[in-house]
């Protein structure tokens, strides 16, 4: 099940249960992964029963139970995100490592979400040829799904059997410059749902091809997979696919460290929480840097951020995560953010911020 993180993030009200649990691929390690997922939900009912009414909170409870029991874990990737409220009660499957743990605020704990985002490549590849059109969801080398109707979609009615007409090379192409038309169409509906890059794996003349047709050429990747893999197994696109994602997202990162250095150098650079704050919340930050596995609890005091120790996290008022609700923070400004590997940011203590100005 996909959760759309903007759906999430725009939600606003009391409980909003968030559990993050590590699971696994492979049997027999997934077969624990029900018994894992039941005793978060244990503790979310503790929680739950002591921070407000029975009633409210016997209700959430039973959502949780029905949306734990309709998971199959044979499934299951290396962590489960399930979030819960009164309105909702939705699950993911992420491929990406986390720390287990049971979130109740008044929003949605989405970072894990975000991370994967950005510190993973969650993309679609766009497998393209004159005959026929494929779309694969992918996170790095991974296959989430290849994506059923309307794909394949099959050119039938734009592809010239015709010898005559193919051999005129005009008429050729504006048949299959409509098709790829159609194609593009349909990926973008796809994308509406679930807006994520993509990447083209076809031929140059294919490629080229459809560049000049595509409404959104910004969605798509500056790199592609120059082969006809039309017919070749999605774990075999994928695994070609990532070779040139992997190089691509390299360079990027490389080119954010260097943006990281220069705004320290020009004193564009934050690393105290509450100024950070301040300037997020006055449309200042552009970038926020984070190092990979960095969680603090905090309240706010007089509009002030206080962190708290790691055994008052669960109590009441208590913000999870503050970075978490910074980082949501700065996306509504149009911001954005890095996640760095641990050690990083160690004389900044591990988060910072790069100012539009």
């Amino acid at each position: 099940m996909n959760i759309r993180l903007k759906k999430l993030k725009d939600i606003r009200s009391e409980n909003c249960i968030t559990i993050i649990a590590t699971t696994h691929r492979t049997k027999p390690d997934y077969l624990n992964d029900a018994l894992r997922l039941k005793n978060l939900i244990k503790e979310a009912e503790d929680r739950l029963m002591a921070d407000t009414t029975k009633r409210n909170a016997t209700g959430l409870i039973e959502k949780l139970n029905n949306l734990a029991s309709s998971i199959d874990h044979s499934k299951n990737l290396e962590s489960l995100l399930l979030f819960v409220n009164d309105d909702i009660a939705e699950f993911t499957r992420l491929p990406i490592k986390v720390e287990d743990r049971v979130v109740i605020d008044d929003t949605f704990a989405t970072r894990d979400l975000i991370r994967a985002m950005h510190l993973e490549t969650h993309y679609y590849i766009l497998v393209l040829s004159q005959e026929k059109t494929r779309l694969l969801e992918v996170m790095n080398d991974k296959v989430i799904q290849e994506v059923g109707n309307p794909f394949p979609y099959e050119n039938t009615q734009f592809f010239s059997k015709n010898r005559a007409a193919a051999a005129i090379a005009s008429k050729q192409t504006s048949l299959i410059a409509e098709y790829f038309n159609q194609a593009d169409k349909l990926v973008n509906g796809v994308r509406k749902e679930n807006p994520l890059p993509v990447l083209i794996c076809g031929l140059e003349e294919n490629h080229n091809e459809y560049l000049k047709i595509a409404d959104n050429k910004t969605s798509i990747f500056e790199v592609y997979l120059n082969k006809n893999m039309i017919n070749e197994p999605a774990h075999t696109i994928v695994e070609e696919s990532w070779e040139v994602v992997k190089e691509y997202i390299v360079q990027k990162n490389n080119a954010r460290k260097e943006d990281l250095k220069k705004a320290v150098g020009q004193n564009k650079f934050l690393s105290d929480t509450n100024e950070i704050w301040r300037a997020i919340s006055e449309g200042k930050i552009q970038t926020l840097f984070i190092e990979q596995g960095l969680f603090q609890p905090a309240v706010m005091k007089d509009d002030e951020i206080v962190y708290v120790s790691e055994e008052k996290r669960n109590d009441k008022g208590v913000i999870d995560d503050i970075y978490d609700e910074m980082i949501e923070a700065n996306m509504d400004f149009g911001g954005d953010v890095v996640f760095l590997p641990k050690g990083e940011l160690s004389k900044f203590n591990g988060f910072g911020a790069i100012t539009r100005y």
